[in-house]
């Protein structure tokens, strides 16, 4: 999203470019803002999805606005951890219990794979869900995770089960 203006700028004059970059970060920041309750997103930083800093917060959260594969979500910071091994296919391991609200769910992201954490192409995968508002969890110890679902369809399941990001999914309304 902040990329289309940062491209756009050059053909409009400055006065117009301060207005649009003005217009998509406010949007960017509502995106991001939708993803958890007010009382974490009032004070948690939120970045674009470049990284770039759009409001800085007081509070432990991260919060990040729509993008292709993944609606808006306020992370904790071992999830953003997670999270950047995951982009970088590193080994991951949670040192604690963390938590990452996706409130507003997926949006116009296109979802992900429930087994593969690597998938992009939801026609090759046969495990392919795209949620409503739900939060994640990330627990320290993988053993806290034997006995619980894989299954999308349950109210609360693990996701990427086997992987170094293997989560918790707690889904709290109904689908998108």
């Amino acid at each position: 999203m902040y990329s289309k203006f940062i491209s756009t700028c050059a053909s409009l004059s400055l006065l117009g470019c301060s207005l649009a970059l003005a217009d998509e970060k406010a949007d960017m920041i509502a995106s991001a803002q939708s993803a958890g309750p007010p009382a974490v997103t009032a004070n948690a930083t939120i970045k674009a999805p470049d990284g770039t800093v759009l409001r800085e917060g007081s509070n432990s959260y991260t919060c990040y606005p729509q993008q292709e594969m993944i609606g808006p979500m306020c992370n904790e910071p071992v999830w953003d951890s997670m999270i950047g091994a995951l982009m970088g296919k590193k080994d991951f391991k949670p040192d604690s219990l963390s938590v990452s609200y996706m409130l507003a769910g997926e949006g116009t992201a296109t979802g992900s794979s429930n087994s593969d954490p690597y998938a992009t192409d939801p026609a090759s995968s046969d495990d392919w869900v795209k949620e409503g508002p739900h939060l994640m969890i990330v627990v320290p110890d993988p053993a806290m995770l034997e006995g619980m679902s894989t299954n999308p369809a349950d109210p609360v399941y693990v996701m990427w089960k086997g992987t170094p990001y293997a989560h918790i999914m707690v889904k709290v309304a109904p689908g998108s």
